[in-house]
């Protein structure tokens, strides 16, 4: 099932009619860059909460990585699909373009007085090969790098698009010229993307070189965590000096209340709202807490989060893209071993490598503020799983037992 979110305005919105952004080839449209994290398409959003008003979040509930995350604006006919896995934008759609105009060089381009017809693509963006016609759909697409125009045929004028001979700019025997009923904006590496399975072609341009998004995190359990981009290695007993040197100043410093995830705290007489001395240093762009000791100022934990939607956390966090290797195993971090938890483990897979450890030691409940209901979290020597209920990992705590 796909599920939805409806974004809450931060004031109350207007009746703008219709927008205009920039059209990139290749690179985005208006503040939405090809290759960006859903967090900073979000960010984007916030800024400006009269423009995106009503936005919807899609994603498929039960196997978040089938399908892409969709953030999708129906008052402006267009979506942004993410990667599942990467939770990086890999194609910019426009499906309604009477809703949106595209500014491009000095031309305008869709919107309710300015029709996106094959005539006057062709005028905008020069002479291209002949594209694809689609005679299940009726489409005749239209590519250029980066971009491609799909154009409803009428099913008497199929013939004109018919054996690939297509008359460029293309215009039908009674004088009139197809309107582009669906606009697609890609990274052109890969090759040409449209409509129906040419849109699963498109991808995320590459990362730069050297870039710490989603680096790989690689667990030892109960001694420390390596860093594979940068080479840190952070082990448990750290000080907080130490991290700051190794990962630089924290998004974020809190002090910790009472830890409701704590496996052994049934005996715990504190209220759950009390504070100790302990406190963390979040960083939210690697996917990131760590937990000090506020007497002694070491490492006493660390909390790694998954990002998945359908999650309280959901978009608090970059993904951290960590794997765990059976502590049987041992050895060095670069050992290549096929037993591995990562992001991408359902909890089924992770009792199969460290067994089955009975039943959950903690549930937590849903609320007003978490619409998505419980998880469970289950506890390992050294590590503990918190488990959505579509069976995948939310978090992974990790502490010296």
């Amino acid at each position: 099932m796909l599920q939805q979110r409806r974004s809450k305005s931060k004031c109350e919105g207007t009746d703008m009619g219709f927008i205009a952004l920039d059209l990139r080839p290749g690179l985005g449209l208006g503040p939405f860059s090809l290759g960006m994290p859903i967090c900073e398409a979000f960010a984007q959003i916030e800024q400006q909460p009269n423009i995106y008003d009503i936005v919807h979040v899609k994603y498929l509930d039960e196997e978040p990585l089938k399908l892409d995350i969709v953030i999708s604006f129906p008052d402006h006919g267009f979506h942004l699909h993410f990667d599942p896995w990467s939770q990086r934008l890999r194609l910019i759609e426009i499906f309604d373009i009477k809703r949106l105009q595209m500014h491009y060089a000095t031309s305008l381009i869709g919107g309710p007085s300015t029709l996106a017809t094959f005539v006057a693509v062709y005028a905008t963006f020069g002479p291209t090969y002949p594209g694809i016609y689609d005679k299940v759909r009726g489409v005749y697409t239209l590519f250029y790098p980066g971009l491609s125009f799909a154009f409803p045929i009428p099913s008497q004028y199929a013939n004109c698009c018919s054996d690939g001979e297509v008359a460029l700019p293309l215009e039908f025997p009674d004088g009139t010229t197809p309107v582009a009923c669906r606009v697609s904006i890609y990274d052109s590496s890969a090759g040409r993307v449209g409509i129906g399975s040419l849109v699963d072609k498109a991808s995320a341009p590459p990362l730069p070189a050297g870039s710490f998004y989603m680096e790989e995190v690689r667990v030892k359990l109960g001694e420390e965590l390596y860093f594979a981009v940068g080479g840190q290695h952070i082990p448990f007993g750290a000080s907080a000096q130490d991290v700051w040197t190794e990962l630089g100043r924290p998004c974020g410093i809190h002090q910790k209340q009472v830890d409701q995830m704590v496996i052994h705290s049934a005996s715990d007489p504190r209220p759950r709202t009390t504070l100790c001395g302990d406190y963390f240093y979040n960083y939210f762009t690697r996917g990131l807490d760590i937990l000090f000791d506020g007497q002694v100022h070491k490492i006493k934990k660390f909390v790694l989060h998954t990002n998945y939607p359908g999650h309280a956390d959901f978009n608090s966090y970059i993904k951290c893209n960590f794997v765990i290797y059976n502590s049987d195993f041992g050895g060095s971090f670069h050992q290549e071993v096929n037993a591995c938890i990562t992001p991408s483990t359902k909890w089924e897979q992770v009792k199969e490598i460290l067994g089955d450890c009975g039943r959950a030691a903690i549930q937590t409940q849903g609320s007003k503020s978490n619409p998505f209901g419980s998880t469970f979290v289950y506890g390992y020597q050294n590590v503990a799983f918190e488990v959505m209920k579509n069976g995948y990992i939310a978090t992974v705590t990790l502490f010296q037992s």
